[in-house]
Formats: C-alpha cells, sequence, structure tokens
C-alpha cells in the first residue's frame, strides 16, 4: 500500500484559480477554509505559510504547530484570537492572515502547508525567519495550494 499524497485544498478556489474578493484587502480580508489530506506518517504538526512569490516572498500569514493529523482543516475566517491557532506576524505588521493586496496586475498567493516531525513551540507572534528556522530540519512533507488576485 502506497502513502496518500499530501495535498491542500480550498472550496474558495482551485489551485491555479482566482482568489475571491472578500479574502483580500479589497473585501473583508478573512482567510480561505483550507483541508489536508495524506500527511504522512510521523507528522506531529503542521505549519502553514502563505507567501506572494511576485512581491519578493510577501508572507501573507504564518499559522504553525496546527495539529499533526493525517487529514484535517481550517474554517475560514480564522482570526487572531487567542482560541486560534498559533499565528505568526505577517509583512504587514499584524498578526493573523493578510489578504491579496497587490499594487497592480496579477499575482500568485502560494498556501504551502508543511508536515513537520514535532511541534515548534515558538512563543509570541514570530517572523517568518524564526518559523523558517524552527522548521529546518523537521520537514517530512510540503504541499502547495497557489490562487491568483488582480487588481
Amino acid at each position: 500500500m502506497h502513502e496518500p499524497t499530501f495535498s491542500l485544498t480550498s472550496t474558495a478556489f482551485g489551485d491555479g484559480g482566482a482568489i475571491p474578493r472578500h479574502l483580500t484587502c479589497d473585501g473583508e480580508n478573512e482567510s480561505p477554509d483550507l483541508s489536508w489530506a495524506g500527511a504522512p506518517d510521523g507528522t506531529r504538526a503542521l505549519a502553514l505559510i502563505v507567501t506572494d512569490p511576485d512581491a519578493r516572498g510577501f508572507v501573507h500569514w504564518i499559522a504553525f504547530d496546527l495539529t499533526g493529523t493525517p487529514s484535517g482543516g481550517l474554517p475560514a475566517g480564522v482570526s487572531a484570537s487567542p482560541d486560534a491557532p498559533p499565528q505568526g506576524t505577517n509583512d504587514f505588521g499584524r498578526t493573523g492572515y493578510g489578504g491579496p493586496c497587490p499594487p497592480s496586475g496579477t499575482h500568485r498567493y502560494v498556501f504551502a502547508l508543511h508536515a513537520l516531525e514535532r511541534p515548534l513551540d515558538l512563543t509570541g507572534a514570530p517572523r517568518i525567519e524564526d518559523v523558517e528556522r524552527a522548521m529546518d530540519g523537521h520537514i517530512l512533507a510540503r504541499t502547495t495550494l497557489t490562487g491568483t488576485y488582480h487588481r
């Protein structure tokens, strides 16, 4: 029996598809629902990093120490409340999700989910550098979902 493929999906947009306006700075700026499946055996935590490669890797969202289940998800509109999953500081300087907000043209937004062999156990609202350093050497698998937004 082979391992299921690690995948990340959303009901809001398909891979390579347009991100709806309500999930951007032009709308309600709420995070999309996300579902994953096929996380490898040994996954103890998950980390989500959302970046815009068309804006030098601008960070839109960091969520980490998500429960390391083989399948699961996040609902739409995750808040930055203490009850939400631990979240880092995005490049807007805020904790939590910051939706697509390109200055002009079409940009790509990469939702990268990392399966980790251990939780990161970071405190506060860490920046991307801290999260990447904590993940280094502990990534079992990675999957992505890419959306686009045009202004």
